[in-house]
């Protein structure tokens, strides 16, 4: 989906010194009005603000194949169903004979993490086959390892610590994750509207002029992704911040970054 999340593993000193700078980054963009322009999971806003993640919702959000594998698992409705899924998973070379009967693939109970180890799902998971009996345990245990490496504790205690630095953690409370998205990376999209209410015109430039009527026609047949490179080239921004300080957008209120925008006539002598 073209998104990231922390890298779900051990970090060295210089590695958390890292996170603790990118903190600062995300305090920074929040207290200056400069979005930064993140594309991060949902999961790592509810983590940062202290909500707990969706079992279903983050899993899916986050690794789909996870997702559809435990799925299996808990859908089963006899032996034969489990049986056949565990040959299906052997011939994808993730199962090992059992024991028991050495012609009848199992599953154990061992899982790949995100960065490709695989690791036990419980003490001495690599000689524990999955059967019938404990198939809903093997799963739930997938999904908890999946949602402990989406919380990435390690890499989170240091990213807000630095956020800590920059704003009061306690602000993060008042947020909800989206809020807190938002008010980090700014809109991920322009609303034309808005820009066009935060617009002043200069030395005797009107929003009647006909050059000016076509300027908003052309940027009206624009896609979002034509209107962010636009973004790009008039403000040197990547996005927008989604909110604006000022109310009605005149001359003498606040703004931040890249409002108002200002549109005057070119430099030199008056031409056609």
């Amino acid at each position: 989906k073209g998104k990231y999340i922390l890298t779900p593993s051990p970090i060295t000193y210089a590695e958390e010194q890292l996170f603790h700078f990118f903190g600062q980054l995300l305090g920074i963009a929040i207290r200056a009005d400069v979005p930064l322009p993140l594309d991060l999971l949902p999961s790592f806003w509810k983590t940062l603000v202290g909500e707990p993640l969706d079992p279903d919702v983050d899993l899916q959000e986050a690794d789909i194949l996870t997702y559809n594998y435990v799925k299996k698992f808990e859908n089963i409705n006899d032996e034969m169903e489990l049986e056949a899924l565990c040959a299906e998973i052997a011939s994808q070379h993730l199962a090992m004979e059992s024991p028991d009967c050495p012609n009848k693939p199992c599953c154990k109970f061992t899982y790949l993490t995100m960065t490709g180890d695989e690791v036990e799902l419980c003490p001495r998971g690599r000689h524990i086959p999955v059967g019938w009996e404990n198939k809903d345990v093997y799963a739930a245990a997938i999904r908890s390892l999946r949602m402990r490496e989406l919380q990435s504790p390690e890499c989170m205690t240091a990213v807000r610590a630095g956020l800590g630095s920059i704003i009061p953690l306690q602000l993060l409370t008042t947020l909800t994750p989206l809020e807190m998205e938002l008010r980090t990376c700014g809109l991920p999209y322009i609303n034309l509207e808005f820009l066009k209410a935060h617009t002043m015109y200069q030395v005797g430039l009107m929003e009647t002029d006909q050059h000016i009527e076509f300027f908003w026609s052309a940027l009206e047949m624009f896609t979002q992704e034509e209107l962010c490179k636009f973004i790009k080239f008039a403000c040197n921004q990547e996005r927008i911040p989604f909110t604006c300080p000022c109310k009605d957008g005149g001359p003498d209120t606040a703004h931040v970054p890249p409002y108002p925008m200002k549109i005057a006539p070119p430099d030199g002598a008056a031409g056609t």
